[in-house]
């Protein structure tokens, strides 16, 4: 059981309930800061004070003023009108994601809902209901409204689940797992949908999934650096003393680590002064990517516990930009450009040991060049994959088109930024793969000397049969993305503890 507080949600414990489907509760003190805060809207309603999205209306609608009478039809009008997407519907470990960073946010206290609107929320989780929501139509401000506003719809009997695989409408479902819908009140339904939680909740599976994906490269990486006899000079922690870059260091070390007991290792030491870049620079560009990856960390570690709609209760109710996608968007661009380069790099060591002129291994890794083609095909898929994603890392924050009558004239499409980065990722896995497999079939013809390097191919072996002469490579490569995705090379080897 996570109890949700509003202050102390971590990403792992987002992952927990996405992935796992760990049970979620309201703290008692989240309950009474969310009591506070609708005491307060409640009293600016009676004293007729104007509120953004209680008594006016929306984006440029914000000069129309709405009666108390009309004030709770502007909520539900909002939702209803706001439910506008397009493409396939967000799959459910990002959508429960997505239910739980926005009742994190709500629980802090800032938004002046009541407790039932929360709890709803929860109730969603640990009774698996799992909302229909298009996974196009946001631009990440005034926060993610069309996906937020689908969800939102459910909690009144609204919009649509998915159930059995099926796009049905929610009542009757809620109606069979026993969830009582409600009825928004003044202020909840701009709450609901004004916020980043759809943005969030891709980018914490993106950051749970770029942190495989960092992990295998090095993996992989340490094992092209035995296929291809590289010296270890590159690695000699003089060179990241002088230039002191922490995640350069630890790279370095634990390459030097899983690398040792290597023959072809010592070989490389012996007759090498230096290799070509994409083995030489391994610490350099790995621990690259890995800075990125710790400072889109620490972005998400702070939006995870924000109140992020518009306006928010204090002693007084203020008009702000907490819904503004941009930390989130520069954050969710500026990881793809390192999970492109992290694909880069593996597919120019992919190309180092199918090239014989390069490798000084049979030409494609062929049993019987010529007459067998070997590896060499899996090479254009990597080079393919890279080129989808140079395509894709173009920054979406760089972008903006505005909406509302100019009322919200600059957003950050940062709702694009984190769909492409989990595509780029996607993308680095399946060229992680493919450099592992390479090493596999090359592992088998020319030995797999060291404890840490035979403990790898061995687990592989478990899993993929040996490759020998030309076959099918496509499941192959599917297969080695399964053992990425499932992390079970990493329980065999030294813990990569600085991820």
């Amino acid at each position: 059981m996570i109890l949700i507080t509003g202050n102390d949600l971590t990403i792992d414990q987002v992952i927990k309930v996405a992935k796992n489907r760990v049970m979620v509760k309201l703290s008692e003190g989240a309950k009474k800061r969310i009591e506070y805060s609708r005491e307060i809207v409640e009293k600016k309603i009676v004293s007729g004070d104007t509120i953004y999205g209680v008594n006016t209306g929306f984006g440029d609608l914000v000069n129309v003023k709405i009666s108390r009478n009309d004030a709770k039809n502007l909520q539900m009008n909002l939702i209803r009108s706001h439910s506008s997407g397009f493409g396939k519907a967000m799959d459910e470990e990002t959508v429960r994601a997505m239910i739980l960073v926005r009742a994190n946010a709500l629980a802090k206290g800032y938004s002046g809902v009541r407790v039932e609107v929360v709890e709803l929320l929860l109730d969603l989780l640990n009774k698996n209901i799992y909302p229909y929501i298009p996974e196009k139509g946001s631009v990440g401000s005034s926060g993610d409204l069309s996906p937020l506003a689908h969800l939102a719809l459910v909690l009144v009997g609204e919009g649509h689940v998915i159930n059995e695989g099926q796009i049905i409408s929610a009542g009757k479902v809620l109606e069979e797992k026993g969830i009582k819908t409600i009825t928004l009140e003044e202020k909840e339904g701009i709450a609901l949908i004004n916020g980043t939680s759809f943005m969030l909740s891709n980018l914490i599976i993106a950051i749970h999934e770029a942190k495989i994906a960092i992990e295998h490269s090095i993996i992989s990486s340490g094992l092209s650096m035995h296929t291809l006899s590289a010296t270890d000079r590159s690695l000699c922690k003089h060179l990241f003393e002088a230039r002191p870059y922490e995640e350069q260091m630890l790279i370095a070390s634990y390459l030097q680590n899983f690398i040792e007991g290597s023959n072809r290792i010592d070989k490389g030491r012996k007759e090498k002064v230096q290799d070509a870049y994409s083995l030489r620079c391994i610490p350099t560009v790995i621990g690259s990517v890995l800075q990125v990856y710790n400072y889109v960390s620490g972005i998400m570690n702070i939006e995870l516990n924000s109140a992020t709609d518009n306006p928010l209760v204090f002693d007084d109710i203020v008009s702000g930009c907490n819904f503004h996608g941009e930390p989130l968007a520069m954050a969710s661009d500026f990881l793809s450009i390192a999970m492109t380069e992290l694909g880069n790099i593996a597919e120019r060591r992919i190309f180092r040991m199918v090239d014989k002129n390069l490798s000084q291994l049979k030409a494609f890794l062929a049993d019987n060049p010529g007459l067998e083609s070997g590896m060499m095909i899996p090479q254009y898929v990597a080079a393919s994959l890279c080129n989808e994603n140079k395509v894709l890392v173009y920054p979406s924050s760089a972008d903006t088109i505005p909406t509302s009558a100019n009322q919200e004239d600059h957003v950050s499409m940062g709702a694009t930024s984190v769909r492409k980065l989990r595509q780029i990722i996607e993308n680095v896995n399946a060229i992680t793969a493919i450099e592992m497999m390479i090493n596999y079939k090359a592992m088998r013809m020319y030995g797999h000397e060291g404890k840490y390097i035979s403990i790898i191919y061995n687990k592989i072996k478990e899993k993929v049969p040996e490759i020998h002469g030309d076959i099918e490579t496509t499941f192959i490569i599917k297969e080695f993305t399964k053992i990425i995705e499932e992390e079970s090379l990493l329980d065999a080897i030294p813990t990569i503890t600085f991820i």
